[in-house]
């Protein structure tokens, strides 16, 4: 397999993964946070919440190398 061939499912795997990251961040799940005013307070991330939150800022870099790199790739070859 040459680096063309991994680069798309790298991107596609970091997507869902990112995806699936986004979704499990619940943050202002109130019903008054559907309008704009959750009623809670900024708090610091902590535990779980701090390792989601940095796994897909992780993932939206590797997401976004890897569609750079495949660019790049397209137009050399």
């Amino acid at each position: 397999m040459s680096v063309s061939d991994i680069l798309p499912i790298i991107t596609m795997v970091s997507a869902v993964l990112m995806v699936v990251c986004i979704l499990l961040q619940a943050r202002g799940a109130s019903l008054g946070a559907g309008f704009g005013s959750s009623g809670e307070l900024f708090t610091t991330r902590r535990g779980i919440d701090k390792s989601l939150y940095e796994a897909t800022i992780v993932l939206a870099v590797i997401f976004v190398f890897s569609i750079l790199a495949s660019l790049v790739l397209a137009n050399f070859s």
